[in-house]
């Protein structure tokens, strides 16, 4: 059972339910509209708190753990306040992400700076502010001493160390092959005694920083880049006879099954690999931040879209619906590396049964490969239908492209309460339309 059917307070109601009945009473509130409203996401914070929870509840009370939300994933301000209330820190990749965490209310101190072209401006607010940051390169190392020859900072600073130890399935999402452009590759001539003399000659430099990458990575590489980072902090410590560095970042990564609704891998298995590669991570010597995105978000988030027309080409059905390319952008031109289930339901959010028809699902995109599934089964759409894309709670309509000057589809947040009542959060409103276009000339 998925993580937000756990929560729904309904025995036994599976993601498909969960789904069904949120959209069916966003249709009666007319969150959805096939006039007005003709395509929301939607984030199950239901959902969302409990995978924090078996998040936190994965690594041991005994360790110090920040668990810093990868902000990327998902940069929308209410959500990012969902995140901290429910105890995470924030982990940015760039000044906008870093100014949307300080919105959302992140403590400083609970914030990860980890962009590979930070600016010096960039750094010297961080640094002012106290945020924690990861230089990812020997030149923003340079960088980060002219400020700090100037000024105090109480910011955690580490190093990006780059394992080296190879990619998984997706290249785009493997950052520890042998030359990747993140972080300092610790295996390149020269580079692991130019860092051990970093350390020597920065006192402040307490952290060790890595990632290896995140969807389509296996378990057991990422836990064996994060234990070649812990044995580089080990190293650094014995090498300069002191335990300078305290602090461990391990990055996040770990992958979302996308195949149907349940939550594999989990948070503990996760810990049991780490444990059986690293095992020095859990002796309580170092403090440990996690970066997770993807995971803590995906699978608790849904888009709808109406059906605006349907025809046949070629013999094959093809459904003309407002989701496409500017919300689902990688599975639209990676669809192998990145696929989605479609779900189909009628106008009032009923989840359709009808016998299963090959068809294409077709987003409003004017370019021919604006396609979120090609000769799908599912059963036949009509105009006027809603499709459903599941786990797309990260990276999908929070971050829409512009293509074709597409508005922002609205995001709802919704809890369902002990009686089943849907109660909805508007996480993003809809853009305002514009008055001096007719609502069907909007279409």
């Amino acid at each position: 059972m998925s993580v937000s059917a756990r929560n729904s307070g309904y025995e036994g109601e599976t993601g498909a339910d969960r789904r069904e009945r949120i959209l069916r009473a966003a249709v009666r509130q007319g969150l959805l509209d096939p006039d007005t409203a003709l395509l929301a996401g939607f984030v199950d914070l239901d959902g969302v708190e409990g995978t924090v929870t078996s998040l936190r509840n994965a690594f041991p009370d005994s360790l110090q753990v920040l668990h810093a939300f990868a902000a990327k994933a998902n940069c929308l301000v209410p959500v990012l306040e969902e995140l901290r209330r429910g105890g995470m820190g924030c982990e940015v990749a760039s000044a906008g992400e870093l100014a949307r965490a300080l919105e959302a209310g992140f403590d400083p101190a609970h914030i990860v700076f980890d962009s590979p072209a930070k600016t010096r401006a960039e750094l010297a607010r961080a640094l002012s502010l106290g945020v924690a940051v990861n230089a990812d390169s020997f030149q923003e190392l340079a960088r980060i001493d002219d400020i700090l020859a100037t000024r105090d900072t109480a910011s955690r600073i580490g190093v990006r160390v780059n394992p080296q130890v190879g990619g998984g399935s997706i290249s785009a999402m493997s950052t520890a092959t042998a030359t990747s452009k993140f972080g300092i590759p610790l295996t390149d001539e020269g580079n692991r005694r130019r860092l051990l003399r970093a350390y020597r000659d920065r006192p402040w430099l307490t952290w060790v920083h890595t990632h290896v990458g995140s969807q389509g990575c296996p378990l057991d590489l990422i836990a064996e880049g994060i234990a070649q980072a812990v044995a580089f902090a080990e190293e650094i410590n014995a090498h300069l006879g002191r335990r300078q560095v305290t602090g461990i970042d391990i990055g996040g990564g770990l992958p979302v099954n996308f195949a149907d609704d349940e939550t594999t891998p989990g948070f503990d298995t996760y810990v049991d690999r780490l444990r059986e590669h690293a095992p020095a991570l859990f002796s309580g010597a170092y403090e440990i931040v996690t970066e997770f995105g993807r995971s803590v978000l995906a699978k608790n988030g849904f888009m709808a879209a109406y059906v605006e027309y349907t025809k046949t080409v070629g013999g094959r059905p093809i459904a003309i619906t407002h989701a496409g390319a500017q919300v689902a952008t990688r599975t639209v031109f990676a669809p192998d590396a990145w696929p989605l289930r479609i779900e189909a339901y009628d106008p009032g959010g009923t989840a359709k049964h009808g016998r299963p028809v090959a068809q294409d699902v077709a987003g409003p995109c004017c370019f021919a490969g604006d396609l979120l599934a090609r000769d799908r089964e599912l059963p036949l759409l009509d105009a006027g239908d809603l499709v459903v894309v599941p786990d797309t709670g990260a990276y999908y309509f929070s971050t829409p492209f512009h293509y074709n000057s597409l508005p922002e589809p609205a995001v709802h947040g919704a809890r369902v309460d002990a009686d089943g009542h849907v109660a909805f959060r508007p996480l993003r409103p809809a853009p305002a339309a514009d008055p001096a276009v007719p609502v069907l000339a909007r279409r």
